[in-house]
């Protein structure tokens, strides 16, 4: 019988020091997208793309990673409104919280473009907005063209995206949205963050701009809305028109919402997730878990 309690003894402490491994530090892949602003009514800029922001950190077994995935800034009919996205963020304990600021709205008659991650686009003769905010490299992204033709009310130009800045309007049409950047975290090369095109005058023959590349929405020549930001990739809204037929002005796009990527080691993957996201295990044959938010939520690593 002591035989017995010993062997007992021995095997309990066995158990208890495998039960208190901890899973070893692992590198994770961030992409951060906040946000696209919204083009506004009234031959209005288009709106800037979300921040865009790209990183790996080293992560300890158990760190809880909160996420938080913005808003596309609203599409709004009145011509004083300017409407940007919301940030989108990464936190936890001995992580470097990661924050991409929502994208700038475009401007409209009565208000200039508004700084974001990237700047809204401006309208002819009227301010653009001062462009991305201060980040860390790489950059979030990029600024609003600015004022078009001078004398020109009608040439609006287009938002920033995550790698270009909008393009300048001119009396012979509105300006383009800046394009996104490409990310290959999912497996696939996917460009994300384009600014959205400027509004046009259907009844001075202005041209509406084409949002840019990554989910930038389409100005709008006339009465019609413009073209929303795509979702999840935090494109930037168009810029809606004018028309001289009531109700003349032009609905501005809804910038599109945010999204935040994580990719991790296969072997590493811990399988607690909160919010729903989408989980591609191996993704593309890359050896990595992608976890895609396109709401908030949370992963423990």
């Amino acid at each position: 019988m002591p035989l017995l309690s010993t062997r007992g003894a021995s095997s309990a402490k066995g158990f208890g020091l495998t039960a208190g491994v901890k899973k070893p530090p692992y590198d994770i892949e961030f992409l951060v997208i906040a946000g696209g602003g919204a083009g506004t009514g009234n031959i209005a800029g288009g709106g800037g793309a979300g921040g865009y922001r790209t990183s790996t950190q080293t992560v300890a077994g158990g760190t809880v990673i909160t996420v938080t995935v913005g808003d596309g800034g609203a599409a709004v009919p009145a011509s004083a409104d300017v409407v940007s996205g919301s940030n989108s963020s990464i936190s936890g304990t001995d992580l470097t919280t990661i924050t991409s600021a929502g994208g700038g709205g475009g401007a409209t008659d009565g208000d200039p473009a508004a700084s974001g991650g990237s700047g809204g686009g401006a309208r002819g003769n009227r301010p653009s907005g001062s462009g991305n905010v201060p980040s860390t490299s790489p950059s979030q992204g990029n600024s609003g063209a600015t004022p078009g033709a001078s004398g020109t009310n009608n040439s609006t130009s287009g938002g920033g995206g995550a790698s270009a800045d909008g393009v300048q309007g001119t009396s012979g049409g509105a300006g383009n949205g800046g394009a996104g950047t490409a990310s290959s975290i999912t497996g696939f090369s996917i460009t994300r963050a384009g600014g959205g095109g400027g509004g046009g005058f259907s009844s001075g023959g202005t041209p509406a701009g084409s949002g840019g590349a990554g989910g930038g929405g389409n100005g709008a020549a006339n009465i019609p809305a413009a073209s929303p930001g795509d979702a999840n990739t935090g494109g930037g809204g168009g810029g809606g028109g004018f028309s001289p037929t009531p109700p003349n002005v032009g609905t501005g796009g809804s910038g599109g919402k945010g999204v935040v990527i994580l990719s991790v080691p296969d072997a590493s993957y811990s399988g607690t997730t909160t919010g729903s996201p989408t989980v591609t295990p191996n993704a593309n044959s890359t050896g990595k878990t992608v976890i895609q938010f396109n709401g908030s939520g949370s992963y423990t690593a």
